[in-house]
């Protein structure tokens, strides 16, 4: 997953996360420019997945 991606359709893959995982908040996905990794992690933590699990999910966006 690229920074162009994240940027890109951002407000999409947000939505879709919402949908999917009730239990995260707007504060949650916030994007803010150089700190994606923060907020990925953030995200992966708050959902208790692994790595490879979040990436996942993130990849059927």
């Amino acid at each position: 997953m690229n920074t162009k991606t994240i940027e890109g359709t951002w407000n999409e893959q947000k939505g879709r996360l919402k949908k999917a995982f009730a239990e995260l908040t707007d504060n949650d996905l916030m994007y803010k420019e150089g700190q994606k990794d923060a907020m990925l992690g953030k995200i992966q933590v708050k959902l208790g997945k692994t790595k490879d699990e979040f990436d996942k999910i993130m990849a059927s966006l």
